[in-house]
């Protein structure tokens, strides 16, 4: 019986203009629309406010201090691309820096969502690749334990699946199912409009409070039947 491979080169990425769409939204819209969940915990942040990143899931399992397999990742993936890394969280050591960033980049890759730390910050803030870490340490990591490439990860409390959609922006990371990714888009335009229009009302002298109040508060049972604020 055949097994699976550590290390997988072809997966199944989500449409190029689904990705293109979908950067056109918050990451907060398609985390709505896609059921309030899917986003990665707030340890999971940009080095830059204006950092944003938009593609398909290239994922990436190490074993804590190591990058050897982010190296192998790096060696196949395709323009577009986002590096989502399972570090464990670990902080005791940067696993990326500037030269690795500086080669993501020059590949034309999307991006880099890691669990766990980087290093060269200021200097990855000069290039402008949008990279998501958890924090910073100035300490290497080592290249010598074997990891896994293309399969099933979790990352800051979320699972992540080879070639999923990813989106971040400067509220955090946001990771929605490759299958599920292009039916939400027309979920997501229609949020928009809607918040669109809501902020127009606040910000023109429309009704203040929200249309939805008085019927949640009466089923959640803090107002009776027939009762207003």
């Amino acid at each position: 019986m055949s097994t699976q491979p550590d290390f997988i080169r072809d997966i199944e990425r989500v449409d190029a203009s689904v990705v293109a769409q979908a950067a056109e939204f918050p990451a907060s819209i398609l985390a709505d629309v896609a059921g309030r969940r899917g986003t990665l915990s707030s340890r999971v942040a940009p080095l830059s406010p204006s950092m944003r990143v938009a593609g398909p899931a290239i994922t990436v399992e190490v074993r804590p201090g190591d990058n050897l397999m982010i190296h192998a990742a790096m060696a196949i993936a395709k323009p577009g691309d986002v590096l989502v890394i399972d570090g464990k969280g670990d902080e005791t050591c940067a696993l990326m820096g500037e030269i690795m960033v500086s080669q993501c980049k020059a590949s034309g890759l999307a991006g880099i969502i890691i669990f766990g730390s980087v290093r060269d910050t200021e200097a990855i803030r000069q290039i402008g690749f949008p990279v998501y870490a958890v924090g910073a340490n100035p300490n290497g990591p080592t290249k010598n334990i074997a990891g896994r490439v293309n399969w099933p990860i979790s990352v800051g409390g979320t699972s992540v699946q080879p070639g999923d959609l990813i989106v971040g922006d400067a509220d955090g990371v946001v990771v929605v199912e490759r299958e599920k990714a292009a039916s939400l888009l027309g979920a997501a335009a229609k949020k928009v409009a809607d918040e669109t229009k809501r902020l127009t009302e606040i910000r023109t002298g429309g009704p203040l409070r929200p249309a939805w109040l008085e019927g949640a508060l009466r089923k959640g049972g803090v107002l009776a039947e027939g009762e207003s604020l």
